[in-house]
């Protein structure tokens, strides 16, 4: 697969404030890509960047293998964008918004406006203006997707859903990509994140922490092991075994975090009489903590 998007030192400043600094990552053709940060972290001011509606004060973007802001016109019209805060013209209905969204495109309809309405039980029939923020939210998502893009960028696409709309949502991602589109997906809603998205950045503070596979996130962590004996409860000897941390007795119960390897645990358990055992893998939510609180992968 070729790269859809691609920055090296991407950095933008206000003056003496932080926005982004030295932002560095690929996001290839086809895939869901999710970023994740919470408010302020810098996940609007990348994609403002990368649209060009700010100019990075150093680095560079690619989108396309086009430069960012030497050809924005020619990329604009590859891609669509939701953006965190958007406001329309409230006097115009759903369907007046797209069609005028439509002629900007040179579009000779309204593409997959209709389809899209359906999904969401959209009523592009009303004036911005009389809809709840959920129902302006669908809105901007259809106006992002109708054209059918190559390449879309999402910032907290989700705000205002209810859940049956959310997991509308989530399939019309799952089939773009299975279409080929690529999604970058900005978000500080980790479930959402976790279940359709192939590969996580994670930013603080304007920095990226680490770029991850989903899954290979999971499998290098820790797990959360339970274990309930039948008799002695030998903690202090769980204590010492590598990889172990965080050993907690309570009666029968020894709770533990192992990173890497259960063989040592196991075999420092072996003597005793086990009538439980139960092996949990972090949530993302706590794989993100790990990253975010401490700074350090788990």
């Amino acid at each position: 697969m070729s790269a859809v998007i691609e920055t090296e030192r991407l950095t933008k400043r206000y003056g003496r404030t932080r926005g982004i600094e030295d932002l560095s990552f690929e996001v290839e053709r086809g895939e869901l890509f999710g970023f994740l940060g919470p408010n302020g972290a810098g996940k609007t001011t990348t994609i403002r960047t990368l649209l060009d509606l700010l100019h990075p004060t150093r680095g560079s973007a690619r989108l396309f293998g086009l430069d960012s802001h030497r050809d924005s016109r020619a990329i604009r019209a590859r891609l669509g964008n939701l953006p965190g805060e958007f406001s329309f013209d409230e006097r115009l209905t759903g369907a007046e918004l797209l069609a005028f969204f439509a002629r900007m495109r040179g579009m000779s309809g309204l593409g997959r406006a209709t389809e899209l309405a359906e999904r969401f039980e959209a009523d592009l029939s009303r004036r911005l203006k009389e809809l709840s923020r959920g129902n302006r939210q669908k809105v901007g998502l259809i106006q992002a997707l109708f054209h059918d893009p190559e390449l879309v960028l999402l910032d907290e696409p989700t705000t205002g859903l209810d859940p049956l709309k959310q997991e509308e949502f989530l399939e019309v991602c799952t089939q773009l990509r299975e279409r080929g589109a690529t999604v970058f997906l900005s978000s500080h809603e980790l479930d959402v994140v976790e279940r359709i998205c192939d590969r996580v950045g994670i930013i603080r503070a304007g920095r990226l922490v680490a770029v991850e596979d989903v899954d290979e996130m999971r499998s290098r962590a820790y797990r959360n092991v339970s274990i309930r004996f039948g008799g002695e409860v030998p903690a202090a000897a769980i204590e010492h075994v590598r990889g172990v941390a965080d050993v907690t007795a309570e009666g029968m119960f020894v709770r533990c975090r192992v990173a890497g390897s259960l063989d040592g645990l196991i075999k420092a358990i072996a003597p005793y009489r086990i009538d439980d055992l139960e092996v949990t893998r972090p949530t993302l939510e706590e794989l993100f903590l790990t990253y975010y609180g401490h700074g350090a992968q788990p």
